[in-house]
């Protein structure tokens, strides 16, 4: 009996020491989720994200792990489909928080699913960076979320600004889809910035949809005869064609002014040259970078086939602040809440992050202080930098 006891004892004792192994082992992967559309409306954003995370991951890697307080952890991307749907979107940051122990998360992209995802991510105390959405909504009282990007506020003035020093123009149209957190909010700011600009009533036609319309006749036949210089959509890279051709169709000759949302690579393949020579406001313009995003674009473009957009560019500058975060937190201890409040902390510190999209220092917000950068769609289709506004 007492030689049962003995093995018994040793056995629990083995069985205890590989448990406690493989406990120790699996505490040593730094998981970080990827909320991004990978199907819906607007799946070449997710794809832009998938491939810059999955190009981050390979440095990683290369490098034998993320450094850490001394010590190399692996690393593991939990990649989560949010469908362009606000609902997917919550249930993606929740699975990878209560389920995958992920200890930050980046995205989701678009406003319509950042600004409720946050919420979740908000609420369980996890990092979340949403590399491109500029709703303010999506930060606002939340200190966990964070962006990679500008806010709205910002955008609608510059492009105001822009249009006026540009043009010369004093009266303005609008077209913007008013079921959507993103294009609602930023046209609601642009009518305000060009109302401040050019007095009550420059805008002269403030027209609106509901999302999945692709018939937007009566609204345009509406700016066209409103008396309007320009035209201001801010629209999705997937609805602009529709918006561009239908106005010109229909006698629009002016310019047609876009924001971010339009910063997609399939923007041209969708629009071709009815885009040629338009204008919107960004986060980086690929032809004719230098330095770091040059070497970024350049990589993507021989690992991928074609130029990356500013949602893959915001995706690896808003890993990097992550890895950055991660690396200044000091130490892992293995309890994913303390090391999830170490990595926030850390994130609030960073100053001067010098991002393949700009310069980049946090407000209390957890928004980043950076410049917009305006495009022009040049004649071979390309995104061309044509200037800048910073803050």
């Amino acid at each position: 009996m007492r030689k049962i006891a003995v093995l018994t004892v040793v056995a629990f004792s083995v069985a205890m020491l590989f448990s406690s192994l493989a406990f120790a082992a699996r505490k040593t992967i730094i998981k970080i989720g990827i909320n991004a559309p990978l199907t819906g409306d607007i799946p070449k954003v997710g794809e832009g994200t998938k491939y810059a995370a999955q190009m981050w991951l390979e440095d990683i890697e290369k490098a034998g792990g993320l450094e850490v307080g001394g010590k190399k952890y692996d690393v593991e991307l939990v990649i989560e489909d949010n469908e362009s749907k606000a609902e997917s979107a919550v249930k993606a940051n929740t699975k990878m928080i209560s389920q995958d122990d992920v200890l930050a998360i980046i995205g989701p992209q678009s406003s319509k699913q950042a600004v409720p995802a946050g919420e979740v991510a908000n609420k369980y105390k996890t990092v979340m960076i949403s590399p491109w959405s500029t709703n303010p909504d999506t930060t606002l009282d939340r200190p966990y979320v964070f962006r990679g990007c500008f806010l709205d506020p910002f955008q609608g003035p510059v492009v105001a600004n822009f249009i006026t020093d540009e043009f010369g123009f004093t009266k303005a149209a609008v077209l913007y889809d008013v079921a959507s957190d993103y294009p609602k909010g930023l046209a609601e700011v642009f009518k305000d910035a060009w109302e401040a600009k050019h007095g009550a009533g420059s805008v002269v036609a403030y027209e609106s949809f509901t999302t999945k319309d692709t018939d937007f006749s009566s609204q345009l036949t509406k700016i066209v005869k409103s008396g309007a210089q320009v035209l201001f959509t801010p629209q999705y890279y997937n609805e602009v064609p529709l918006i561009v051709s239908q106005a010109k169709n229909l006698g629009w000759e002016g310019p047609i002014v876009g924001s971010d949302s339009w910063g997609s690579a399939e923007l041209v393949e969708l629009c071709g040259e009815a885009c040629y020579g338009l204008f919107f406001s960004s986060h980086y313009a690929a032809a004719g970078a230098k330095g770091a995003t040059k070497a970024f674009i350049d990589r993507y473009e021989k690992t991928y086939g074609y130029t990356p957009d500013d949602v893959a560019a915001l995706t690896w500058d808003s890993l990097q602040l992550a890895q950055q975060a991660i690396q200044d937190a000091g130490k892992l201890t293995g309890r994913i809440e303390k090391d999830r409040e170490a990595v926030r902390d850390a994130l609030t510190r960073i100053e001067d992050f010098d991002g393949i999209t700009g310069k980049m220092t946090f407000t209390e917000e957890g928004d980043p202080i950076k410049c917009a950068v305006i495009v022009k769609i040049n004649n071979q289709g390309e995104f061309e930098f044509y200037g800048s506004s910073c803050p």
